[in-house]
């Protein structure tokens, strides 16, 4: 049941999964630092108050989430003192190997399809459940802000379905690896978007496009 606390709540679990303060996902979001603040929450007369529809789509556009992630965190469960919600036992955490930009080009260290292939990754911990092949990717550099910035880790799932729109890490035959927004992919080409608006778009193509993949979550 969609309800005021649970979408507050959900905001403040939001800006957890990221590791930003409430205040920080406002600024992160461009909204005023106190656009989420406790006080914020109800009027002067003790009514609810709630965040508008347009707060909400940007702390999910500044994040790099998704809604059905979002709409997962509205309908979680209050958690019990262990942290899992009630009757459920707590998350098992998922392991999966981190690769460098650097590493991510040339030099063989993925299959045809996208897959990171080999022994002896650094791994990092997701909290959810995570696909097989899922793998995470390190940024370095300012080319992806303002979305990403040096130090975040992206999520990547090469099994994951692509559309038109999606945060995407793709890599050419030239071995260059880059995310981007999927604008447009044809038989003959694929269009994308920069993240960093100092960046133009990109047209490639298709035979040069070695595989794409979806961004399904983002640590930041």
């Amino acid at each position: 049941m969609l309800s005021h606390e649970r979408v507050w709540a959900a905001i403040d679990a939001l800006a957890e999964r990221y590791s930003l303060s409430p205040s920080g996902l406002a600024r992160r979001a461009g909204l005023d630092s106190t656009a989420f603040n406790k006080s914020k929450r109800l009027s002067a007369d003790g009514r609810p108050r709630w965040p508008s529809t347009e707060s909400l789509a940007k702390i999910i556009e500044a994040t790099g989430a998704s809604l059905d992630e979002f709409l997962h965190l509205v309908e979680e469960r209050p958690s019990s003192p262990s942290g899992a919600p009630y009757g459920v036992l707590p998350r098992q955490t998922t392991p999966v190997p981190l690769v460098g930009f650097a590493q991510a080009g040339p030099g063989g260290f993925f299959e045809d399809a996208g897959f990171p292939q080999g022994d002896g990754w650094d791994l990092v911990e997701l909290p959810e459940p995570a696909g097989e092949g899922t793998y995470a990717l390190g940024v370095r550099g300012d080319s992806m802000l303002p979305l990403y910035r040096h130090g975040d880790i992206l999520i990547v799932d090469p099994n994951a379905a692509v559309r038109r729109g999606d945060r995407v890490v793709v890599k050419t035959s030239a071995g260059e690896v880059m995310a981007k927004v999927l604008e447009r992919r044809s038989a003959g080409e694929v269009e994308l978007m920069s993240l960093n608006p100092e960046h133009p778009p990109r047209t490639i193509s298709s035979a040069s496009v070695e595989w794409v993949a979806r961004i399904v979550w983002a640590s930041q």
